[in-house]
């Protein structure tokens, strides 16, 4: 029975044949131990001398590193494997010998690592962080689906820049000028209009000169947007989602976790409904921390979104920012005129920012107005713009960093590591 190593729970005490490259080995004598891997997952093949023909355990003994072959073998039970089970090799066929595999399983330097990052991917550690990924993914359509929204997919080329910046990457489409796009979501928005709930996931691209580990040039990002929504209803939305894409990966991803060692005893707290704290309190709070430097108006770093972040143990929204440092779109407080209707929802574990968001401006003299202040051209804008005069409506949205959210969840350092080939300040290659 040809099967995966993901399936060998249902042959128990059968013989099947796996497809599979060789992730490591040790012998012992008479007996050898394959680290085997199909992509499904990892599985020990035990070789025993007497039970093979000799040339099948000649081939065990020097079979070498991501060499590829058929192996045939009657799966076990064995409660030491991470799976549960091992495979009683009978036969192997040798499909493709790999000479010198440049990723041995000594240490390498991450720079090395990323050089071969097509071939790092292989590795248990790296497997299991795509494994979560996709995890993240599948539970991201299930919860929008089950939800009653529309997955909508907003342009890559735009003719302006969303948010006003000038961190975008230009190019020339045909005649006109056209930018990369940094977010989806003003055509999310425009979506929201015709179809009330919906949301994109898509990858987004920031010419931001930055190397910390929190910061990709290419990343992929879910913007849902919500027609009728107040910033209140959107907070709840977002608690909800994050603590479904948490418990979706500690049910469906318990092998890939453990690779990476992750403490799931925090992860199991994320259950919505998630701490609130002002922008306000969270100054006064950083300031009773010993953060001196930071004055009511300045952007949070990574040093205080993580000291705000450690006084909760689950994930925590600063709500309503200052107008000044926030963009253009989003609606003013109703009894402030210094702060707008938004947050950021942080992470624990010193993981930063993982989603923003904010209810929209949906009058169309105050929106010009902020367009203006922000010196954006208006004739780029005037489709957004059409958004306010035909029936605009209250209505909010939010965009959640994907490779962020893996590598919180996952436990991982560097965000490089969460996205399968990383575009990074010095790096196009692979």
């Amino acid at each position: 029975m040809k099967t995966t190593i993901r399936e060998v729970s249902k042959f128990v005490d059968q013989e099947v044949k796996i497809g599979a490259w060789l992730a490591n080995k040790r012998s012992s004598g008479k007996i050898a131990f394959l680290q085997l891997r199909d992509g499904t997952g990892f599985i020990q093949g035990v070789v025993v001398k007497s039970d093979v023909a000799e040339e099948v355990f000649t081939l065990a003994k020097t079979i070498t590193q991501e060499s590829s072959m058929y192996v045939t073998a009657v799966v076990q039970k064995d409660e030491r494997s991470p799976l549960g089970y091992e495979l009683l090799v009978k036969d192997i066929e040798l499909i493709s010998d790999s000479t010198d595999y440049p990723i041995t399983p000594k240490e390498h330097g991450t720079e090395f690592l990323m050089d071969n990052r097509h071939l790092w991917l292989r590795s248990r550690k790296q497997h299991a962080v795509m494994k979560i990924r996709n995890e993240i993914i599948r539970a991201t359509y299930e919860f929008f689906n089950k939800e009653g929204f529309v997955k909508i997919d907003p342009p890559i080329l735009t003719g302006s820049a969303p948010e006003g910046t000038t961190e975008l990457f230009h190019t020339k489409y045909f005649e006109e000028d056209a930018y990369l796009s940094q977010s989806g979501q003003l055509y999310m928005e425009a979506a929201a209009m015709a179809l009330g709930k919906v949301f994109s996931f898509g990858p987004t691209f920031r010419a931001e000169k930055s190397k910390t580990r929190k910061h990709l040039i290419e990343f992929w990002m879910i913007e849902p947007e919500m027609a009728f929504y107040t910033q209140d209803d959107s907070l709840k939305v977002q608690e909800e989602y994050v603590s479904f894409l948490v418990q979706s990966v500690l049910e469906n991803c318990k092998i890939e976790l453990k690779t990476l060692d992750r403490d799931t005893s925090t992860l199991e707290k994320i259950q919505a409904p998630f701490p609130r704290i002002s922008y306000d309190d969270a100054i006064k709070l950083l300031h009773e921390k010993g953060f001196d430097d930071i004055e009511w108006g300045d952007d949070f770093g990574a040093p205080h979104e993580t000291a705000i972040a450690d006084a909760y143990d689950k994930p925590v929204f600063i709500l309503n920012y200052p107008t000044g440092i926030k963009p253009f779109y989003m609606q003013p407080h109703p009894d402030r005129d210094d702060v707008v209707l938004c947050a950021d929802l942080i992470a624990p574990e010193g993981y930063g920012e993982i989603i923003g968001g904010s209810e929209r401006i949906h009058d169309s003299e105050l929106m010009k107005k902020r367009m203006e202040e922000h010196n954006l051209p208006l004739s780029a804008y005037e489709w957004y713009l059409d958004l306010t005069k035909y029936g605009s409506v209250p209505h909010s949205g939010f965009g959640l960093g994907l490779e962020r959210t893996v590598a919180w969840i996952s436990g991982v350092d560097h965000i490089r590591e969460t996205i399968p080939f990383p575009r990074l300040l010095n790096r196009l290659y692979p």
